[in-house]
Order: C-alpha cells, then sequence, then structure tokens
C-alpha cells in the first residue's frame, strides 16, 4: 500500500487529508482531519496534523503541502529587509507606479509605499534595448560600492531588475553572478529567474516581492523539513504553487512568490477534477473558509489563469502587482471567522477583520467577545452545538447571546435580529464576490453550477444560489477539506510567459513555433534544477492576443501538441474574436490582431487518487434522520427543519427542505422546496426550486 497526504494550512484550521491506497488500482480509503493553526509558527500545526492522522510518518511516500506563508509576509510585511539594483535612471520605478488609482476623485489619495525604501534603491549603469540588443554592457565595477553599502545598511534580500531584460537577461545575469559572489550570505533574486513579461512597474514589484519573501519562506520550509525529519518522515514533499500545480521543495526556494496564493488555487483545482468526474463542465467554485471567502469560474472544463494578480486591491486601493502564474479567483474577506461590527455611519459591516484561531470567534471560549459570522450560524440553529468543532468544543450559547446583544444594542435591533443581519451581510458580500467571476466577465450565472466547499461553504451556497439564479448546486463529499484532497489531484506545473510582440499573420507560425520550442528546452533544464530528476515534462500553449492599439490582452489556448505540428493562425484569430466579445460584448474583425505573450505551462504527472463510489449499507433515510431544529433561512425566515446525518445518506436517497445536513466538520443548510439528492460518490446535489429543467 502507498499513502499519500495534503496539508493546507487557512487562517484559522490546518486540513489533512490521508489516502492509503494500493498502486495497482489507485482505489482505497481516505481520512481527514482539521487542527487549530498556530500562527507564528504554521508548521507546528502541519507536524500536529500528521501526528495525529494515524499514520506514522516513515510509512508517507508523498506529502503535498499548501500554505499562506507568503501572502501573510506581504500583507503583513513581515518580510526581509530588501534592497533593489536596477537600470540607471530607472531607480524610481517602484515609486512611480501606474496612475490606475481606481478611486479616481479622492483628493486624499496616497500611493500604496514600496517595498524598498529609496536610500535602498541602486543604480547600475547597463542599458538594453527594446529590442534586446545591448547596448550598454553592465559595468561590474560598480557593484562592490554597492555591496559595501548593502552589507552595512542591515539588507536580508536584494532584488534586480534591470530594463528590458525580460527580452535580453544577459546584462541583468551578470550582475547577479558577480552580486552573489560579493555578497554570498544574501538571496539574490533577478527578475529574469521570476518573470520574462514586459511592464517594469510589475515585473520590478514581483522581483522585490520574491526576494522580500524569501527569507521567510526558506525559514519556514527549513522548520517544515526540520519538524518532518523529526517524525522520520522520508517520502517525496512538494508544495502548492498559485497556478493550481506543485513544485519540488529546490523549486519553492528558488521562486517563493509563486506561492502567493497556493491554499485557495488547490481548492479550484479540486473543483474542476470533481467537476469532469460528474460530467459539469461549467463551474463557479466557492471556498468559504474561517478568514476568507475565494471563487472562480471554471468554464468548458478549464481554470482560468493570469498572471495579472494584485494584492491588497481594493475599491480605493491599486494595490501591488504581482506577474506570477495565478488561478484567476476573487478573494474577500468574509469567512466563518470575520467579525461583525457597526461602522461610524451606524452601518453593520461582515469582516474583513477576523477572529482567527486565536481567540477565534466567541464560540470557542478562547476569549473572543466580538460577534463572529460562525456565532450567526449557530445563534440561528444553522450549526448543531453537539457537534461544534467536531465534538471538541461546547459553544457558550450565552455568551454568543450577550455578543449578539451589544451588536443589536448600536443598531435597535435585538440579538437575534443582529444575528440575522450579519447572515445577510455575508451572504452580500459573497454574492458580489461571485458576481465579479461571472456577470462581470461576460458569464451568465445561469448557466453554471455553484460548486460550494470550505468549512462554510455548505452554510451559505443555497441562499446564493437563490440570489442568482442558479439552478444546481453541489456540495463535495468532504467539502470542509476538498481544498486539501485537492493537492491530491495535483500536478507538478510550471508557468512560463515571455513577451514576444508580433502582429498574428500566416508568416508569424513559425516564429510562434520556434518560441515554444526553446522555453520547451529551457522547462526541461529547470525541472531538472529544481530536483525533479530526469522527468519529462508535458506541455501545453497558450498565447496572449490584442487588437492593435489595445492595453490588455485575451489567453487563447493554442492547438500545438508539439513543435512541428504548426499553428493554425486563421483558427487562432477566430477563437480570439469569439472570446474577446464575450469578455468585452464587442469584436473588430477588420483590424490587426497582435500576439503579446506567449505562455506555456509544463507539468509532469504524480500519482492520484481514484474516486471512488460510496458503499451502499442498505439504510434508508430515515437511519439518517436525527429529528428537528428551528433554523434561519435567509429568504424563508425561521422553519422548522429536518435534521439528517451526512454519514449515514446513501447514493440515491433524495429530501426535500427546509433541512440540514450535517456531520462532524460542516452543515448543509437547505432551504424549504429545494430537493437534494445524494450521487454515486456521495456528493450532494440540490436542485433548486424554479430552476429550469
Amino acid at each position: 500500500m502507498s499513502i499519500h497526504v495534503a496539508t493546507d494550512v487557512g487562517g484559522t484550521f490546518t486540513d489533512l487529508v490521508l489516502f492509503e491506497y494500493d498502486p495497482e488500482t489507485m482505489s482505497g480509503r481516505m481520512k481527514a482531519l482539521k487542527v487549530d493553526t498556530t500562527p507564528g509558527e504554521f508548521e507546528k500545526g502541519v507536524i500536529d496534523a500528521i501526528s495525529r492522522c494515524g499514520v506514522p510518518a516513515p510509512s508517507i511516500d508523498m506529502l503535498a503541502h499548501g500554505a499562506t506563508i507568503v501572502i501573510n509576509a506581504l500583507t503583513e510585511r513581515r518580510g526581509a529587509k530588501t534592497a533593489l539594483l536596477t537600470t540607471r535612471g530607472f531607480r524610481d520605478v517602484l515609486e512611480i507606479g501606474r496612475g490606475n488609482r481606481p478611486d479616481l476623485f479622492n483628493l486624499n489619495f496616497t500611493k500604496p509605499a514600496s517595498f524598498v525604501e529609496r536610500q535602498l534603491r541602486f543604480e547600475v549603469t547597463e542599458r538594453v534595448s527594446h529590442r534586446g540588443d545591448i547596448q550598454t554592457p553592465a559595468r561590474l565595477e560598480e557593484l562592490a560600492d554597492i555591496a559595501a553599502h548593502i552589507k552595512t545598511g542591515g539588507v536580508e534580500a536584494v532584488a534586480i531588475c534591470c530594463l528590458h531584460s525580460y527580452r535580453n537577461p544577459e546584462n541583468e545575469q551578470a550582475i547577479a553572478k558577480e552580486l552573489r559572489a560579493l555578497l554570498p550570505d544574501i538571496p539574490v533574486v533577478a527578475s529574469s529567474e521570476i518573470s520574462r513579461e514586459w511592464r517594469e512597474y510589475e515585473r520590478s514589484n514581483t522581483t522585490v516581492a520574491s526576494a522580500y519573501v524569501s527569507p521567510v519562506v526558506s525559514n519556514y520550509l527549513g522548520l517544515l523539513r526540520q519538524g518532518l525529519s523529526e517524525q522520520a518522515f522520508e517520502g517525496a514533499l512538494y508544495l502548492m504553487q498559485s497556478n493550481g500545480g506543485m513544485t519540488s521543495l529546490q523549486g519553492a526556494l528558488r521562486n517563493p512568490v509563486s506561492m502567493v496564493e497556493s491554499g485557495p488555487a488547490s481548492g479550484m483545482l479540486a473543483a474542476r477534477a470533481l467537476g469532469d468526474l460528474i460530467g459539469e463542465r461549467n463551474i463557479i467554485a466557492l471556498d468559504v473558509g474561517g478568514t476568507t471567502a475565494k471563487c472562480t469560474l471554471i468554464s468548458e472544463g478549464r481554470l482560468p489563469v493570469s498572471t495579472e494578480y494584485h494584492i491588497e486591491r481594493t475599491s480605493k486601493n491599486p494595490g501591488y502587482p504581482i506577474q506570477t502564474a495565478v488561478i484567476d479567483l476573487v478573494e474577500i474577506g468574509n469567512g466563518g471567522g470575520s467579525i461583525a461590527s457597526v461602522d461610524e455611519g451606524g452601518r453593520l459591516r461582515v469582516g474583513p477583520r477576523s477572529a482567527g484561531a486565536k481567540p477565534g470567534p466567541v464560540a470557542y471560549g478562547r476569549g473572543g467577545v466580538l460577534p463572529t459570522t460562525t456565532d450567526a450560524n449557530l445563534f440561528l440553529g444553522r450549526i448543531d452545538p453537539q457537534q461544534f468543532l467536531q465534538g471538541a468544543v461546547s459553544p457558550d450559547m450565552g455568551a454568543i447571546e450577550a455578543a449578539f446583544a451589544l451588536l443589536g444594542d448600536k443598531l435597535g435591533f435585538s440579538p437575534r435580529q443582529a444575528a440575522q443581519g450579519v447572515l445577510r451581510i455575508a451572504n452580500a458580500n459573497m454574492v458580489n464576490a461571485l458576481k465579479l467571476v461571472s456577470t462581470n466577465k461576460g458569464y451568465d450565472p445561469r448557466d453554471f453550477v455553484l460548486m460550494a466547499f470550505g468549512g462554510g461553504g455548505a452554510l451559505h451556497a443555497i441562499e446564493l444560489a437563490e440570489e442568482l439564479g442558479i439552478p444546481r448546486v453541489i456540495i463535495p463529499a468532504n467539502s470542509a477539506v476538498f481544498s486539501a484532497w485537492g493537492m491530491l489531484l495535483t500536478d507538478i506545473r510550471r508557468d512560463y510567459t515571455q513577451t514576444r510582440i508580433m502582429e498574428l499573420r500566416a508568416s508569424a507560425a513559425q516564429a510562434i513555433i520556434a518560441v515554444f520550442t526553446t522555453m520547451q528546452d529551457d522547462a526541461v533544464q529547470d525541472f531538472r534544477c529544481s530536483g525533479l530528476g530526469d522527468v519529462r515534462p508535458y506541455f501545453e500553449h497558450f498565447v496572449d492576443l490584442r487588437y492593435a492599439g489595445q492595453e490588455h490582452t485575451v489567453k487563447i489556448k493554442l492547438d500545438l501538441a508539439a513543435p512541428g505540428n504548426g499553428a493554425d493562425i486563421n483558427a487562432l484569430i477566430a477563437s480570439f474574436h469569439d472570446h474577446h466579445e464575450q469578455r468585452y460584448t464587442f469584436r473588430l474583425p477588420d483590424a490587426a490582431v497582435e500576439l503579446v505573450n506567449v505562455h506555456l505551462v509544463a507539468g509532469a504527472s504524480v500519482e492520484k487518487p481514484k474516486p471512488r463510489f460510496r458503499e451502499s449499507r442498505n439504510l434508508t433515510l430515515e437511519d439518517a434522520y436525527r429529528g428537528v431544529r428551528d433554523a434561519f433561512f435567509e429568504h424563508d425566515g425561521v422553519q422548522t427543519a429536518a435534521i439528517y446525518s451526512a454519514d449515514v445518506l446513501e447514493p440515491g436517497m433524495t429530501l426535500v427542505g427546509p433541512a440540514i445536513v450535517q456531520d462532524s466538520t460542516s452543515s448543509m443548510v437547505l432551504s424549504p422546496g429545494h430537493q437534494l439528492t445524494v450521487d454515486a460518490y456521495g456528493n450532494l446535489i440540490i436542485e433548486l426550486r424554479g430552476a429550469p429543467s
């Protein structure tokens, strides 16, 4: 038997999924558990989960791991003191940024502060043209003085980003080599090792971000590896990346910013995999955790991947761009631990502040006094107090009522009305997020199913679908640990993007093939350097296209299974017109089409669990029945709901709301009139009343 384990560190809980299987049939048993996340020492929560999973660490063949260490370091400003080296005359690219302030008429707007203070931004004499021609070789003799300033300035990491090095990195690589010799104890990150796309500000900020988190990631992974060694773990360790793929330990250390959204990515990958299994190709995936809610849209089975990613971007703040491949998702500060409050204008707000794991919601009894979404669900009968936190905690319902009484006093509401308001606001925030990935991008949510997971997904899914007119909802089996399960379905993956601007015409086909051929050769070498041995990766090919004169692009998959097969330019242009019209509502059939970026996906397959049918034990729906209790439904008010145990439900069983289906880690709230059916794999499939058949 072989054993694969996945761990997903969230803001509140650390999830673990264990799969023990027969390598011949790829079928076996799965086990899942949740433990508290350990802020500040996340590796301890991971080691704790592994020690409690019931299998000795030496028996584990593979461990897949996703964590919030990178995004936390960036948003909490806990990274390294970083210096930047750039082309002479471009010291202030980070300061200038972009004129893309979203709150255009705010006269008090202040630009986000750079991650590198000005006195630590240094200039080097060198110049490469936009075509990649070296106009001025790098004057490496200037680096000695710069290195001396870096040493005396207490710098812990260095970023290098030279003008147009995405086109020709020769000067930049020479600077990096010399600086590494001068500063052997300080990590040095060159932009050409991280991003080969144009846009100087975005590329500079990406390189700085990678250098900024490099010591943090190195320290965390070192502690994780040490903890695993103490448990005698000798299996393969893979790290989840933001692009929906895994990388080796060496690969993560070489490009740490690629893990900026590693946790959410695995859940979206799991949604696509489950959709393929059950024949659902159009999915809006929603992951509601303890701290945040994340969502993405899967169209025709394809997960959107973009390099136009920002952290901390809001309606008033442009945030910071990071040019790394990230599954295109929307993330909001609304989860089970989101704190409810009243702002200065007397309005009820939910999130983005979170109670986290410590002290946690009021229900945890760990010192939390501010009511959260979880407290509201408990108070309104949507969560069973007897099964709260797998029965490990008996929530203090009196303390929860007192917290909502204080909140209600500020609003003129009763405690129960205040709790209902919290749920309505939380749902409204999530509806807005779902619109951002659907209607705002030209997709009608009524043409999709909603797949909801995470600890809170099943609590809110039906009411969100009602609001958007989505006809069907899917709650996966083991939905509370679905993201961790997704890591076991993940291949090793690396994305390579290079800017190559050219007009898209028949003569461009060979040039495109030549670029992809070179990139594929580089990818094979990169896999070797990342500790993946002689793995021969498989490839997927994409291009970013635009109409001549436009700013932004549309990503199109290229039918190019291998170099030499040719590229059907006419079919590519036709596909671009269709996608552009869907995204922006118009097409320009007579306009010239430009290729901006070529995007290569290199992957290597790993063994994956084979989902099995849920076994029938000849039970009846009455066997799953656990009584009734009053519960609040947003669109139907307080109803008497039948309670069912999810662990007892079998394939083919059907029930109609109002009902609550619960297990030790989650609750599914089924509004009145909707029909739930258990499919062959144990997933809950809900058909909404009034939905078109």
